[in-house]
């Protein structure tokens, strides 16, 4: 698996740093009134007319993103979302959990006689031990119960590669770890659709590139793609003999092909996404103007895309908008993402036209809506939950560490950030006492470490499935040589090049300090002459031993002069390098504080 960030990755094309991309959500709607013809429905009907089929079609189209095999509510701030509120104010929400998200969608589903669940990737990888340690069945097998109907893929479906990705279709037990029970896994009931990923054999998408959901005379066509910077952000291994394209060509090809077969009718659903101009959910995002809300990647590729599209559903960026942005003709089209973790959903009704067979675009709206934990849990997920972690918690509730706060992983430099970079150095003195420092992209970070007690552990004990969750990727730590000259370029990659636009800053081990001047611009940012290791300034001349994770050490996620290092050592996975810094550095008496965060002087 590869530790992945999600942030924006920027390819070919050009966009505007972006303020607030930790932002949690935006909701606005593109929200007009129905087609004169059209009448209001008989209540349960889901149509417009009375007693004779009427010329539109009212179709529920329900959406999320980004699941990451969260069944299990969150913790921390993973599992909360921020409402706007009528006086300006906000307040948090807690959100998440399959047991509601069930119940939320069945509700939501009610009296609508055409509805269909479409999802924008990720709905595995990076996830929590209850369906990590089991190579992601149990999320495969909760979707299938949520009904879902179709996805895209994402980045994080690649992280064991392509034939992993194939077994979760199509079923099977795991070629190494077997069948977790006498019953033999099915695979998905619905389409994992992958138009953009083609085999570099055959040249053909590996995965089916679209699907179309039919209902009596309404027919409407999904295509599904996943960011053409995907092998920028998964290892290597994952992306092996792939080939990744286009988006805005690879939908636009796929629209003529659904229009020549009849569908007019067509929805994108893309995990590529945007960053609001708001942390709160049900932010305004149209409130400007069209899409002002609303900017990064998703911008340009929703302006490119055909007319034919009658709305996308977005994700990879776990922000939540429900914008439009206009089409290459300028008419508004929705675009929506739903957070990530199941916190939210996005309800967006299509107005059919029987007689076009297409969507009547005056009449889309969409919003999305907060999963809460204030509605009855589905019993059937309940089930499946305890299912699985009967399997898990010999192994997840070992304790393995014990702190003395909340450790959280949000900030230019978090906390939590700081402990893994340190246990990476620590570790890394251990293979080669010459290890002079390591870093930690944030991105591998997956949640926090929470001080109240997830179970029976007691609060402050962190167990080990808690550690799973926060580096579940099983990537190795590694050691190689960098420069100097090296190390200041890698440094200044955190903010130009692909990252220039959205910088992903690494998380640095103790020592290792300097300033990140964000009133300039690009590699500038980064103040060479402020670059420090144990308060000696970097020699470009000199040799470094750093510590880092494989996907880092490859790399990835722009780091380029990464990928250069030499004398390369590889070590043991990181979680296990995690759980022995805890075990050797904590006790229930004398438990690990929150790091001060303190070693990257950010200017504003």
């Amino acid at each position: 698996m590869s530790a992945t960030s999600h942030q924006q990755h920027r390819r070919r094309r050009t966009y505007a740093l972006v303020a607030t991309a930790a932002g949690l959500a935006t909701a606005g709607a593109l929200a007009a009134a129905l087609p004169a013809t059209a009448s209001p429905a008989p209540s349960g009907k889901g149509g417009h007319g009375h007693g004779h089929t009427s010329r539109y079609q009212d179709v529920q189209l329900l959406s999320f993103n980004d699941l990451h095999g969260n069944l299990e509510p969150p913790s921390g701030s993973s599992g909360r979302v921020t409402e706007l509120q009528a006086d300006g104010t906000t307040k948090t929400i807690d959100a998440g959990g399959v047991e509601y998200l069930a119940t939320h969608l069945r509700q939501a589903r009610e009296g609508n006689a055409y509805s269909v669940t479409a999802a924008g990737g990720d709905m595995v990888g990076a996830s929590p031990l209850i369906s990590g340690l089991f190579h992601d069945e149990p999320t495969v097998e909760a979707l299938n119960k949520l009904k879902l109907d179709v996805t895209s893929v994402g980045n994080h479906e690649f992280d064991e590669g392509s034939k992993e990705l194939a077994r979760l279709q199509n079923g099977g037990c795991h070629p190494t770890d077997g069948c977790y029970s006498d019953t033999k896994f099915k695979g998905a009931d619905f389409p994992y659709l992958a138009a953009n990923v083609l085999s570099e054999k055959s040249g053909k998408p590996i995965l089916k590139p679209y699907w179309v959901w039919k209902k009596k005379d309404v027919k409407i066509g999904f295509i599904g793609v996943t960011l053409e910077g995907t092998p920028g952000v998964v290892s290597a291994e994952g992306v092996k003999g792939l080939k990744f394209k286009d988006e805005v060509e690879t939908i636009n090809k796929y629209a003529k092909e659904l229009q020549r077969q009849g569908v007019k009718s067509i929805v994108a659903l893309i995990h590529e996404g945007g960053f609001p101009a708001s942390t709160s959910y049900n932010y305004d995002c149209d409130s400007g103007s069209a899409g002002s809300g609303v900017s990064g990647p998703i911008v340009d590729i929703a302006k490119n895309i055909t007319p034919a599209v009658d709305a996308l559903v977005t994700g990879h960026t776990h922000n939540a908008y429900a914008c439009t942005i206009p089409d290459p003709s300028g008419k508004p089209r929705t675009v929506t993402s739903a957070s990530s973790f199941g916190r939210l959903y996005t309800d967006t009704t299509l107005t059919y036209d029987r007689r076009t067979g297409d969507i009547a675009r005056t009449s889309v709206k969409s919003a999305n809506h907060v999963v809460t934990r204030d509605v009855a849990k589905a019993p059937d997920m309940t089930a499946l939950i305890s299912k699985w972690n009967t399997l898990a918690a010999p192994i997840g509730n070992r304790p393995i560490g014990y702190i003395s706060a909340d450790i959280v992983k949000d900030g230019t430099e978090s906390p939590l950030g700081d402990l893994i970079a340190d246990a990476q150095l620590a570790y890394g003195k251990e293979l080669d006492p010459e290890t002079d420092l390591a870093l930690m992209n944030p991105g591998g970070i997956r949640a926090p470490l929470t001080y109240a007690a997830q179970g029976a552990e007691g609060d402050g004990v962190v167990t080990y499935a808690e550690g799973f969750t926060v580096q579940p990727f099983s990537n190795t730590v590694n050691l190689q040589d960098l420069t100097g000259a090296q190390l200041v370029q890698v440094l200044k990659e955190q903010v130009s090049g692909t990252n220039a636009a959205s910088p992903k800053i690494l998380q640095i081990s103790a020592g290792l300090t300097y300033t990140l001047d964000l009133t300039k611009s690009g590699a500038d940012r980064v103040v060479t002459d402020s670059i420090k290791l144990n308060g000696a300034p970097i020699d470009p001349a000199a040799t470094y031993r750093v510590a880092m994770n494989n996907f880092l050490a490859g790399g990835g996620d722009g780091f380029t002069t990464l990928g250069q290092g030499t004398n390369p050592l590889v070590g043991t996975d990181d979680l296990t390098v995690l759980q022995k810094y805890l075990t050797a550095n904590s006790t229930p008496t004398n438990p690990i504080a929150p790091p001060a965060a303190d070693r990257i002087t950010v200017v504003q």
